[in-house]
Parts: C-alpha cells; sequence; structure tokens
C-alpha cells in the first residue's frame, strides 16, 4: 500500500477559492510534484475545478480540455486561475484559463476548454479497455525512496507493458490504479489520472530522461459514470508512444471504469531529453 499520509487529500490539494470576476486562488503543493516542478495532470485538476466552478451549470460537463504549460508553477506557493467565458450557446460553453503567480514573469499555463450537455449520437463506440489481469491478482507497486513523493498518494499496480528503463521494443505501460485517499471520480481526478502513471517512453530506455509535458489535452468521457463510481473504485490505464523526435515525444493517455467503460483520454506533446548528467 502507499505511504502517503492519511492528511494528504487530492480534492483539498485542487480546491480552489473565488476571488471575484473569474478568478481563483490555488496553492500548488509539492505534494504532487514530478521530477521537475508540479505534475501537469495536478496543474490541470485545480484548472478543471475552476472552469467548473465559474461556469456553475451541472448539465453542462467538460468535455475538453487543452493546455500548453508556458512554465513551471513555483511550487508551496499560491497561483490565481482566471477563467474567461467566450461564449455560451444553447447547449456548448467554450471558456479560456490562465494560471499566473505574483512572482513568475508572464502566463504559467495557458488553457481552452468546452463545456456541453449530452447529445443524442449517429453512432456510439470507443476503444476498448485492454485485457488487464484482475485488481486483486497484482501487488501494490512499492516506489524508491528516490521517486516523486506524487508517486506515493497513488495505489498502482502495473498489468501491461514493460517496466521503466527495461529497453524495451515499444513504449507501452498501464495496469491499474486509485488514490492511496479515496475522492470522487470526478474530471478533476480524471484529468490527474491522465498524467498519473511513469511516462510510457521510459520503457524504452535505459536509464532517465526528464519529460516536462509541453501540452496536454483531454477528452473527458461517460462523466455520469464516472460520478457514480465509489470514491475507491480501480481504475484501468494504458499509456502509450509510438514517437520521439527531435527530443519531443507523444504519448497517449486512456483510462477506463472497470467494467470497459472508456472515462478520459489525453494526448500530450513532452520533452525527452538526456538527464544532465548524461548529457555533461
Amino acid at each position: 500500500m502507499s505511504d502517503a499520509a492519511p492528511e494528504v487529500r487530492f480534492a483539498t490539494d485542487s480546491a480552489v477559492v473565488g476571488l471575484g470576476d473569474g478568478r481563483y486562488r490555488v496553492h500548488v503543493t509539492p505534494r504532487w510534484s514530478a521530477p521537475i516542478g508540479p505534475n501537469g495532470g495536478y496543474i490541470a485538476a485545480m484548472i478543471v475545478r475552476a472552469l467548473e466552478a465559474e461556469i456553475a451549470d451541472p448539465a453542462r460537463h467538460l468535455r475538453s480540455l487543452s493546455l500548453h504549460y508556458l512554465r513551471s508553477p513555483q511550487v508551496d506557493a499560491d497561483a490565481e486561475i482566471e477563467v474567461t467565458v467566450e461564449r455560451a450557446g444553447r447547449s456548448v460553453t467554450s471558456a479560456s484559463a490562465r494560471m499566473t503567480q505574483t512572482d513568475v514573469d508572464g502566463p504559467c499555463i495557458l488553457g481552452l476548454a468546452a463545456l456541453s450537455v449530452p447529445f443524442t449520437s449517429a453512432l456510439d463506440y470507443s476503444t476498448p479497455m485492454p485485457d488487464l489481469p484482475a485488481w486483486d491478482d497484482l501487488e501494490p507497486v512499492v516506489f524508491p525512496p528516490e521517486a516523486p513523493e506524487m508517486a506515493r498518494r497513488f495505489d498502482t499496480r502495473y498489468g501491461l507493458g514493460s517496466p521503466p528503463f527495461s529497453s524495451a521494443d515499444e513504449a507501452v505501460t498501464g495496469g491499474w490504479i486509485r488514490l492511496a485517499v479515496p475522492q470522487p471520480v470526478d474530471a478533476a481526478l480524471l484529468a490527474l489520472m491522465v498524467d498519473a502513471w511513469l511516462p510510457s517512453p521510459w520503457s524504452r530506455l535505459d536509464r532517465l530522461a526528464p519529460a516536462p509535458t509541453i501540452d496536454l489535452t483531454f477528452h473527458f468521457r461517460a462523466p455520469e459514470v464516472a460520478l457514480a463510481l465509489a470514491p475507491d473504485t480501480p481504475l484501468a490505464v494504458r499509456y502509450r508512444s509510438t514517437t520521439s523526435l527531435d527530443g519531443l515525444v507523444e504519448e497517449d493517455a486512456e483510462v477506463w471504469a472497470p467494467d470497459g467503460t472508456l472515462l478520459a483520454q489525453g494526448r500530450q506533446l513532452a520533452l525527452l531529453r538526456p538527464s544532465r548528467t548524461e548529457s555533461s
């Protein structure tokens, strides 16, 4: 099991405080940090909460969110998220979001989002969940002491692909994951899960290479199914990459409910460069 302290709660660490005029204050805690700065999914979760608070329409679920990570926010510090409703139609609301910090020159994060009511579909289909061993048949991952603090916030169980730094032929990894301290499976949590795993390109490497995010797009599927799940439900996940060129790598992420319902998708572009020690 994870050694995350019981008081470390994702909902609290990603909470927003309304300041008026579309502005929200957040606190960027180091408890959800990756090797280089706060995790991209954690930052996205705070923006999700600001968007939902500003739109304040439970009939319009978040469907799409595209973020550009211009610079890493400082941790253990407050930040401000400004949400602007760009257009509110009969069925779809489009909004922009901007995260800034007082001591940082220029915006840290820029985003565009779409929230909508459900529509009648001409055809329903989705990517099937991979064939994974059952949750109870897999051992929890025990991360080494040097792993990022964020890793210990999850109960993670490998069930797909190759281990990191194993020089595998494919950049594919996945399995089951849930928070060590259960929280509702809302859009903010799904944003976190899209970026919660070790980067899939690490399976093809034989040593560490930092992979900071440049841009990350989230698509949220079946929101009512997600919200109906028990907070301690493990989610099936798969992360894979096909291309790394010029020090840039793409990764696709998929998150499913245990019954095979696709809950979220993500695609990101990240840097993949040698570590400073290796390149020096």
